[in-house]
């Protein structure tokens, strides 16, 4: 008996916070895959002129170049951009697409590496029918690059301001007057783990002392490893109210509001896809 294909995959955490991502659909991966590959032949065009002014000098290293090039473009190409962009390539941008580890936890290079190793096989024998046939097949829409690398693609709708219900904001926040911080902040949190952060805050007073603890140390480490922060926006602040401080501006509320009686878990819920 097959298994049933998922639409949607529920991550929990050790500390008791769960939050679900849509996974994309093989017919919107292809569709970034094609943005993909246009942008990949307009660079490789560029590049092979250059190859052929080489192989003036010298015929036999442009035959060489030529024969690897394509391939260390293309791969080269994915690595850097999922790697840079937090899972994400030009294609996988416009179509709000990300690659996340299918666990929920931060990707790792290695886990890039492999992934964009394995479209050589993916792509066989043409227009990705390995691929493309293993993530029709497969629960998670998995290809198998995503299987070696234990990695799912998801869906991620643009982030909408939202109501903070049920959070009493601070008068002061050390990153409202960092227009710059918080722009990169927004940037690069993407929407499921802003209302995972979110929901966290919400169930605070749910967790266990060392739970709460180590699950905001952990989300405030991510979020200031993602942009240089300066001195006054981080010294003296503890990891939760970092964490509140971040949740504040990338939801753009406004300063000074004491939210009651918004929303609760359940709609962060439904705001994020389940």
């Amino acid at each position: 008996m097959t298994e049933e294909r998922l639409d949607r995959l529920r991550v929990r955490t050790p500390e008791g916070v769960s939050f679900t991502f849509e996974l994309a659909s093989p017919v919107t991966r292809l569709a970034a895959w094609a943005v993909d590959k246009a942008t990949i032949i307009a660079a490789w065009s560029l590049l092979s002129a250059l190859i052929m002014i080489v192989g003036v000098l010298s015929p036999d290293l442009a035959r060489g170049a030529i024969q690897i090039g394509f391939f260390v473009l293309a791969t080269g190409y994915g690595i850097a951009c999922e790697w840079l962009w937090n899972g994400r390539t030009l294609g996988k941008r416009l179509l709000h697409l990300r690659v996340m580890d299918e666990r929920g936890l931060p990707l790792r290079f290695s886990q890039v590496v492999i992934r964009n190793l394995l479209r050589a096989i993916d792509s066989l024998p043409i227009a990705y029918l390995v691929g493309g046939g293993a993530a029709l097949l497969g629960r998670k829409a998995q290809r198998l690059g995503d299987f070696a690398a234990a990695t799912i693609v998801v869906r991620e709708p643009p982030l909408a301001r939202t109501d903070l219900g049920g959070l009493v904001l601070a008068k002061y926040n050390s990153l409202r007057g960092q227009q710059h911080v918080a722009a990169r902040l927004r940037a690069a949190i993407s929407p499921a783990l802003a209302y995972a952060a979110l929901q966290a805050l919400w169930r605070r007073d749910e967790l266990e002392d060392t739970a709460r603890v180590t699950l905001f140390a952990e989300l405030a480490a991510h979020f200031r490893s993602l942009t240089p922060l300066p001195v006054e926006a981080d010294e003296g602040i503890s990891d939760e109210q970092f964490v509140r401080n971040v949740v504040e501006v990338v939801f753009g509320a406004k300063p000074g509001i004491a939210a009651d009686g918004g929303p609760g878990p359940a709609s962060a819920a439904a705001a994020s896809g389940g």
